[in-house]
């Protein structure tokens, strides 16, 4: 599925919801997913926080490998 596919196909779900819902339950739907959208936001953005660490550690900690390897061999 595509970017424009999946934008059609999730305002077609709102347009189907909106048919059968009443103003309270599309109300409560509506703060649900906002909350379940910006949860899922701060997981991830905290994970690509945690693998550029990780990943950045690495590269330092190789970093310091050649350069005592380097400093082994003068």
């Amino acid at each position: 599925m595509d970017e424009c596919e999946l934008v059609v196909f999730v305002s077609s779900i709102a347009c189907s919801l909106s048919k059968c819902c009443s103003t309270d339950d599309l109300a409560i739907l509506s703060a649900v997913f906002t909350q379940l959208g910006d949860s899922l936001a701060t997981i991830l953005t905290k994970r690509e926080l945690c693998d550029k660490i990780v990943t950045n550690n690495k590269i330092i900690n190789n970093d310091m490998n050649i350069d005592n390897k380097k400093d082994e061999n003068d």
